[in-house]
């Protein structure tokens, strides 16, 4: 059975796209330029720079895949990520990557004072907070005290591409080659270099297939998985054939199929 799954073709990929933004930020003097741009002040010299970095927090825990993690000199960690599809859960989901961060990076036994600065970064091409601004920085303060900051060292920026127009020249040219236009910009010339670059890299061609061949099938067995159980929790309702059918866009065939199959 077809499952509609569909991945972009190697050729059209953009620095939006979440394996090419990876594979041009390694580059560390692009990486830090960006970082510069956006945080508005020098950054230290970078010590680490990891992609597609796993972390695992406790037994049954959600796992996550951070896109690039950044080590500077004076032991700030910066996470960037490229976020193109809204699921109106970015708050949640900085919380989370926040507090697996600070898991990973801090050992047993340590002060909590030995916690790193963290800077969680999300370039999104859609307006999270609709407010129209091209920067959102996420200070923890006081409801009561508005003017005091509580230093947790912990910050999270939201890059909002849409408002691209009203951001300082330099990151308005990056934002603006996000949505798609055309680079004008040496930096932004820079990457579209680097992006063409790896496109005719065949090691990373191979590479983005094989990811998206396995993240394909990793999709197709959920899908497959959430219709079966579709269909059992319909049988208990004592839904016929067609009804099923109806509902979940399968033929009368193929769903006598998947039920052979689990039996």
């Amino acid at each position: 059975m077809e499952y509609n799954i569909l991945m972009k073709n190697f050729e059209d990929l953009t620095i939006a796209d979440d394996y090419m933004f990876c594979t041009v930020m390694q580059d560390e003097e692009l990486c830090k330029t960006l970082l510069s741009m956006v945080l508005k002040d020098k950054i230290g010299k970078i010590k680490k720079i990891n992609h597609q970095v796993p972390i695992d927090n406790q037994i049954g825990a959600k796992g996550i895949r951070l896109d690039i993690m950044i080590e500077d000199e004076n032991g700030k960690f910066y996470d960037i990520e490229m976020q193109t599809t809204d699921q109106r859960n970015l708050p949640k989901r900085m919380r989370y990557y926040q507090c697996a961060i600070d898991s990973s990076v801090l050992n047993k036994g340590a002060d909590y004072n030995d916690l790193p600065d963290t800077f969680i970064i999300f370039f999104c091409t859609f307006d999270y907070i609709n407010k129209d601004l091209p920067i959102y920085t996420l200070k923890t303060t006081p409801a009561e005290v508005p003017s005091y900051t509580f230093n947790d060292g912990v910050n999270k920026i939201i890059v909002n591409s849409k408002a691209a127009t009203k951001a300082e020249p330099e990151l308005r040219a990056f934002l603006e080659y996000m949505n798609g236009q055309k680079a004008s910009t040496n930096f932004t010339e820079a990457i579209e270099n680097k992006v063409n670059s790896t496109k005719e890299d065949e090691n990373r061609r191979r590479e983005y297939m094989l990811i998206t061949s396995f993240e394909m099938d990793a999709r197709r067995t959920g899908i497959k998985e959430n219709i079966i159980k579709t269909i059992t929790n319909m049988r208990k309702k004592n839904c016929d054939n067609e009804f099923i059918s109806e509902i979940t866009g399968l033929s009368i065939q193929e769903i006598k199929d998947l039920e052979e199959k689990e039996n």
